[in-house]
């Protein structure tokens, strides 16, 4: 699968930056007769590059003709706009981030201790979560968040799909997110989808006490071998936050086996989904 627009930039700036070596920015940016900001904003992926640019480049770096199509074929997903494009006005920029990573992932692993992760969310459920986030009250925006909600779903259906790992707290089968009905429906949604392939769905009961995950939600997402290395993602009131050092990531793989011995077998957990959506259905129907 190709590499999505901003991560496709990103690997190029990187091969850029490695081929200069140890000229100087400025210097190359004379010799081409470009701005060293121009140089800077294309290493650090903040714009593109045009093929002639390109090509320019890389006979200044002395790369050969016959190496350059793989730069090439970067620089033109580089310019090309990505699927989320037309809703970035309304998220923050580190939510531009983390789509990249997730529509590049091979693995996802979550743990959620609030509600329901936005990739398996119903669009009822959705708007409820949407609607009472923090700096959120235009109903543009609103609609706008949620429609990019929903289109995120679509990694689930990709060729290869991503592998997702996903633990939720119990407390997430009781809180009642939108109101009863809205509820149900999710957990109807959700026990559907806890017999997806390629998706592990487990419940952490309240049962099992003190755990790893106690501070905070987040995501371990890995990539495909020899692409890059996994990184952390965790969801504040003001955007994303992201861990991609070796000891961080090391500590959140160690709370996901914490939270993964602790939780819920498969079948147990797909038996408590159905088992809370049926007292909430013959509530509704007494």
């Amino acid at each position: 699968m190709a590499r999505p627009t901003s991560t496709a930039r990103r690997e190029l700036g990187s091969e850029l930056r490695r081929l200069r070596g140890e000229r100087r920015a400025a210097d190359v940016a004379v010799a081409l007769g470009w701005s060293e900001s121009k140089l800077s904003r294309i290493e650090t992926a903040h714009t593109g590059i045009s093929d002639s640019d390109l090509d320019r480049l890389l006979t200044a770096y002395g790369v050969r003709v016959e190496e350059r199509a793989r730069l090439r074929e970067l620089a033109g997903r580089g310019r090309a706009r990505a699927w989320w494009t037309p809703y970035r006005s309304s998220v923050p920029d580190p939510y531009d981030e983390y789509l990249a990573l997730e529509a590049e992932a091979a693995r996802i692993s979550e743990w959620e201790a609030q509600v329901v992760p936005g990739l398996l969310q119903t669009d009822e459920y959705a708007r409820a979560v949407i609607e009472v986030g923090a700096g959120v009250g235009d109903p543009d925006t609103i609609q706008r968040r949620l429609a990019l909600r929903m289109a995120r779903q679509v990694v689930l259906t990709r060729e290869p799909p991503p592998v997702l790992e996903i633990i939720i707290d119990e407390a997430v089968l009781y809180r009642e997110v939108g109101g009863r009905e809205v509820l149900r429906r999710q957990l109807a949604r959700l026990a559907e989808d806890s017999l997806r392939p390629g998706l592990t769905l487990l419940v952490l009961p309240f049962s099992a006490g003190a755990h790893a995950g106690q501070t905070e939600s987040f995501m371990v997402v890995e990539f495909a071998p020899g692409s890059r290395g996994p990184v952390v993602h965790i969801e504040g009131l003001t955007g994303g936050l992201f861990r991609v050092k070796a000891s961080e990531v090391e500590v959140y793989r160690e709370a996901l086996d914490d939270l993964r011995e602790r939780a819920l077998s498969e079948e147990e957990s797909r038996t408590a989904i159905a088992q809370r959506e049926e007292a909430l259905r013959l509530a509704a129907a007494s």
